[in-house]
């Protein structure tokens, strides 16, 4: 589920959020399923169970999770996240559509170059 890479120069808990965070818009974890405690994880790791409650405290910052006293943490079960998630990508794709402009690539060679990546 979760593999921690050290050759990676991000911090550890970085990597786990973006993992899971990767698993839950995906729908690997459904809304309101439970997240694995933080004892069971950092010893599933092999790391410090403070590194996976930043983890966590960074996941619920962002809305993918929620805590509820007592029982863990669960995924949030708001479908606004995948759509949230498309808005960023697409203004970020938008913000180097235009500096590509700017460096005086023609419209058609990029949509040519976007063309390419049809999946």
């Amino acid at each position: 589920m979760i593999i921690i890479d050290y050759k990676d120069t991000r911090p550890i808990y970085e990597q786990v959020v973006e993992r899971f965070k990767t698993l839950i818009l995906k729908g690997a974890i459904q809304p309101d399923e439970q997240m694995p405690s933080v004892r069971n994880l950092a010893m599933e790791l092999s790391i410090n169970p403070n590194t996976i409650q930043k983890a966590y405290a960074e996941l619920e910052r962002q809305d993918f999770i929620y805590t509820v006293k007592g029982r863990g943490s669960f995924v949030s079960g708001d479908g606004k996240l995948v759509e949230k998630r498309k808005r960023e990508c697409l203004e970020e794709i938008l913000r180097l559509v235009r500096e590509v402009l700017e460096l005086g690539m023609p419209k058609m060679e990029l949509t040519l170059e976007i063309e390419k990546l049809q999946v």
